[in-house]
Parts: structure tokens; sequence; C-alpha cells
């Protein structure tokens, strides 16, 4: 078979399953895998496809473009067609993807690195003004460009702290020049990834040499330039993660969360543990696990939530959890009918005044009989005369003695008087005599003068 008729054939070739392209190729014709046509999702502007549940990854994204002489103009057109469809399902920003453009031919060119269009707009605006370049495939040249003047922090990529994926599209349609294969193992050793995309007649040797694994999904070919708008599509798939919690399938009893990268996981509402299965919840006895923080006392109100209290003479503070010893006799709130005493911080006791004692609820008091209580102080007799208030008496024969308390028998203190002044006793007996005796005498001349005075006025009363 002559050179020019296989170069005629060789379209036809790679359409006939498992011909020539081998495995771990994705091939794309004029129809998408299966037989389905292929379709690129309706731009929303917001990087996300038409179904709502498919959001872009950021990304620090580079596209090297062959343009070398055997890329026709409008084959370039196709080209950049391509990579502007590709950047409508991207969100874009400086939070989110950034794009940069490396062409190439015999020369490289960096169009435009991360960091000069940050919006949508103004990135697609610069990918339509692209230019082809002229002769020359410099694929291992174009990609040690991208690696050492574009996908640097300098350039405008992220840090390895950001944790941001730094990926390298690489589109071509010709047998590379210059040796790509080791400037591709470097880049995959520093953690980029890297897509060839052939066209025509690119050698699947050199696209697998490029690409990172699983070849399967990093290696695409299509026959010619006018379907390559195709694969847009397929890399929208590629760079977005399908977010199961949007869709409604994450089977989270609770809350479903989105990690990205079409990841997920489950959580629980506050007052919940997640169970083994990672799925389903169980409530949570907070005061059981002590981990409600109440400083004093926690109650649980019902599954899962609980409330803090305080011991009695303290009062919860603002943050619900701590708590400040209460002088509950300074507000009055101690319910002591007396009197109430503080003994320590929020403790108190109540006393009752003087004469009264505290009763067995320790809050009220009652009088006090102190003849009853026996701490009286009266030798003979205590007399009650009311709450707390008494007064001794003694015997029959004994006389109170000055303190009030004591008695002495009174015989003993006439002959104590007899004995001490005899004299001056019979003298004052016999003047008390004489004056009785005039006393009486007195009376009754006072006697007869009332009698006369009530017959005079019983006369006048009858007249």
């Amino acid at each position: 078979m002559s050179c020019s008729l296989l170069a005629r054939l060789w379209p036809l070739l790679l359409l006939l399953p498992g011909t020539l392209a081998g495995p771990g190729v994705r091939r794309f014709g004029p129809r998408g895998p299966g037989g389905s046509p292929g379709r690129r999702p309706t731009d929303s502007g917001s990087g996300q496809s038409s179904a709502g549940v498919c959001k872009s990854r950021p990304l620090d994204l580079v596209f090297i473009l062959d343009s070398s002489r055997s890329v026709r103009p409008q084959e370039f057109s196709k080209v950049k067609t391509f990579v502007s469809r590709i950047i409508d399902t991207l969100a874009i920003g400086p939070e989110d993807t950034r794009v940069a453009v490396v062409n190439y031919a015999s020369t490289v060119r960096v169009e435009f690195p991360l960091r000069a269009h940050l919006d949508r707009r103004s990135l697609q605006r610069a990918v339509a003004g692209l230019e082809p370049l002229s002769t020359g495939t410099m694929s291992g040249l174009a990609l040690q460009t991208a690696m050492e003047q574009v996908l640097t922090v300098r350039a405008g990529a992220r840090g390895p702290a950001a944790r941001i994926p730094k990926v390298a599209v690489i589109v071509t349609d010709g047998r590379p020049q210059d040796q790509v294969a080791p400037v591709a193992a470097r880049a995959r050793a520093r953690g980029i990834e890297l897509y060839a995309v052939g066209v025509g007649r690119a050698p699947l040797g050199s696209l697998r040499s490029m690409a990172s694994a699983p070849l399967r999904d990093h290696v695409f070919y299509v026959e010619t330039y006018g379907v390559i708008e195709k694969l847009s599509s397929r890399f929208q798939e590629t760079f977005c993660a399908v977010d199961l919690c949007a869709l409604g399938t994450h089977q989270c009893q609770h809350v479903c969360v989105s990690d990205g990268d079409g990841k997920h996981h489950c959580e629980c509402s506050q007052g919940y543990a997640l169970n083994a299965d990672k799925k389903t919840c169980s409530a949570v006895d907070k005061c059981a696990l002590n981990t409600h923080g109440c400083e004093h006392i926690c109650v649980n109100d019902r599954a899962g939530f609980y409330h803090c209290e305080c011991h009695e003479g303290y009062v919860l503070n603002e943050d619900k959890k701590t708590c400040s010893a209460q002088d509950q006799c300074a507000l009055g709130t101690h319910d002591c009918q007396h009197m109430c005493v503080n003994d320590r911080s929020g403790v108190h006791h109540c006393e009752c005044y003087e004469g009264y004692s505290l009763n067995e609820d320790k809050k009220t008091c009652t009088v006090q009989n102190k003849c009853a209580l026996g701490n009286h102080g009266c030798q003979h007799v205590c007399v009650s005369d009311g709450p707390n208030s008494y007064h001794c008496d003694c015997y029959a024969d004994y006389t109170l003695n000055e303190d009030k308390k004591t008695c002495s028998a009174i015989e003993e203190a006439r002959r104590l008087i007899s004995s001490e002044d005899a004299c001056g006793c019979e003298a004052t007996l016999a003047f008390q005599d004489k004056v009785s005796t005039y006393l009486q005498r007195l009376n009754t001349k006072l006697d007869g003068i009332l009698e006369k005075l009530q017959e005079h006025e019983s006369g006048q009363s009858h007249h």
C-alpha cells in the first residue's frame, strides 16, 4: 500500500473499533460515545451545567496549543472555539479557576499568564485574539515553558498550601520535533496533571508519553479540527464535580456537605451524633457525655438538648453555663421570719430575736417562755409576764431580796432587825400604834360627817 493511499485511509481506519488507536484512548467523531450526538452544556455564565449540579473545581489551568504550519488558520479558529467552550463551563475568578495559554510551533510564546484575566469575558476576548505561529512542533519545549514560566506562584499560580490542582491541556496534530517524554515525566513528578488531545495524524505514542495516568481519562483523539469542539463537553465532565448533595441522592439523614471533586460527607444536627453507617444520626445525651460545659448542673430537656442550672444560692450568668454566688439576705429572698445571716458566698441561715426560738422549718420563730426554759435565775418561783418577760417571787414566809432573784425568810429578817436595834424597833412600833389609833378616830368622825351630808341631800330632793 502506497504512502499516499495510507494517508487518505488513515481517518477511516481510526473510526473502526479496535484498529490502530488501541486501548487507553478516547476517540470522538461526529457523534458522541455510544452513538449519541455530541452536545455542549447550556452556558449559564456561572461555571455550572444546565443541570445545576456540576460545579467546576478551582484549577490553575494552562492550554498548550500547537499552531504550526500544518494547522491552517480556520483550523486554529476551531481550536480557539474548543478552548472558549471549555472556559464557558468553568467558574473563572481569583478564588476559582485561573487560565493561561501557551502558543507553540518552532518557537514558544506565553500568550497570557494565569494572573492576566480573572473574569470570563476578558479571558474569552484574549482567546479570540490568538494568532497561529509558523513551522515546527516543539512540544517538549512548550511543556517545559508552561512548567517553568506559567505554573508558578510568580506567574499567578496558587501555592502548595492552597491545594489547587495544576492542569495542562496539550492540543497537537503532529509529531513532536523534540524530546517530550522526559519533560512530561518531570511535569507529572511535580504534580501537574497532563491531558493530551490529538488531531488527525498526531502519533498515539507521543500522546501517551505526554499524558497522566490513567491514559483512558487523559488521552483524547479526534479525526479533524472540525469536530474538536465536541470535546468541550467531555472536559466539562472532567473538570466538574457532580454535587450529590444538590442531586439529593446522598442518603444523609440530616445534613449533606459537599467536599468537592464529586465527594461529600454526612453530618448531623446539633445534639445528634453520626452513626457507624456514616449516614444516619442518633440523639446525644450531652449531660451524660459531660460535654455540656455547665459549671454546676446539666439538665436534659429532650433528646440532644439541655440547659444549665446552678446550685441553691447561685445565679446563672449571661453565658448560660457559669454561675455566680447570690447574697440572698441582701436580695430579700431568704424567707427568714426574723433575721437572715450570710454564712459564705450564696449560703445563709435564719435566726430569731431574743426571746424567740427557731422552728423546725429553720425559717420561722416561736416566742420563748424563759420560766419554762429554766434559765430565769429565780431562786424560788418564776412568773411569766408575757413574751420574753418574767419576774421572780418567793415562797410563803420568805421575802425577795434586792437582787430580785434570791429570797430570805421573814422571821429570820425580823430577828436580825431586833438584835441589831431592839430599842429602835420598840419605839417605832409604839409610834405606829399611836398613829393607827389616831387614824381610827379620824375615820369615825369622817363617817359621821358623811351621814349628815347624805341626810341633808335627801331632804332637799324631797322638797
